[in-house]
């Protein structure tokens, strides 16, 4: 019946459907088969992947790390310590009694000293908006310099010097500038078409004195700030010490105090570093 050739039919298409995805697993299987067998007959190489993943969102964005300048009165210290939870003791606390040994005369051995300890806040920038960046044609900026004990003059005048030579992918040096607050270099050159060679090149060996250090070149961006927003913020693990005599010289002061706050009986713990401003003077953390 026509009934009968109909479902005759749809039996026929589903086996043949099958068959063909059977046909093409066949195949899929007989690939794999293949590049298992070339696999296997490769050599082993070991690799390992060194890099960091990146955020495609994050690469355009500008990281800064601020550098707060705080003036200090004369007659105070400030004093980190390696854990926060000590600063804190010590703040709580509030004034502490510092035994300072005078060793002048024997029936006062020890001089005693009461200071108070408090926080320290200062203003950090919570949000920062550029209005444009723009990237100078002509000059590099040159960091990671070494910490060396020669004049900052000499050291421009080394820098400029290697960067003024050809051979060494320089040029003629129009200025050069010490920026204080990052302590990197701008060298601005005379002619256009010597900066981004030096940039792609990343970092560059150079003699000073009697040693050869890698430095680093990037471009030298510049732009306005249009937008800067400031909160407080309270350093974790330093206190200001204030209303410290000067009866004593600046180290022996320094060890007193040092040696008083690293006393766990007496709430400290270990210091980390420690500044110290005599009455008289001041001073910038």
């Amino acid at each position: 019946s026509q009934e009968l050739y109909s479902a005759l039919e749809k039996d026929n298409a589903k086996l043949q459907t099958a068959k063909e995805a059977a046909e093409q697993r066949t195949q899929e299987l007989k690939k794999e088969g293949e590049l298992h067998k070339i696999l296997s007959a490769l050599p082993e190489k070991k690799m390992m992947f060194k890099g960091l993943p990146a955020n495609k969102e994050d690469m355009n964005k500008l990281m800064l790390t601020p550098l707060i300048h705080s003036p200090l009165p004369g007659g105070s210290a400030l004093i980190t310590f390696e854990e926060a939870e000590v600063a804190q003791r010590i703040i709580e606390k509030r004034e502490h009694t510092v035994e300072l040994s005078c060793g002048q005369l024997e029936e006062l051995d020890q001089c005693r000293v009461r200071v108070q300890a408090v926080p320290v806040d200062i203003l950090l920038p919570s949000a920062l908006e550029v209005g444009l960046l723009t990237q100078s044609s002509r000059s590099i900026l040159v960091s990671d310099l070494p910490s060396l004990d020669i004049p900052r003059e000499a050291l421009l005048d080394k820098l400029e010097l290697f960067f003024s030579k050809t051979k060494n992918g320089g040029s003629e040096v129009e200025s050069r500038e010490f920026l204080e607050d990052s302590q990197q270099v701008v060298l601005t050159f005379t002619r256009d078409g010597v900066a981004e060679p030096l940039i792609e090149r990343g970092y560059i060996q150079v003699p000073i004195g009697k040693g050869k250090y890698n430095i680093k070149i990037s471009p030298c961006m510049s732009g306005d700030i249009s937008n800067l927003q400031l909160q407080p913020s309270r350093c974790p693990r330093t206190v200001l010490l204030l209303g410290i005599p000067d009866v004593l010289s600046v180290e022996s002061t320094r060890d007193a105090l040092e040696i008083h706050f690293q006393k766990a009986s007496r709430g400290g713990g270990e210091v980390d570093a420690l500044a110290y401003v005599p009455a008289g003077r001041t001073g910038v953390a």
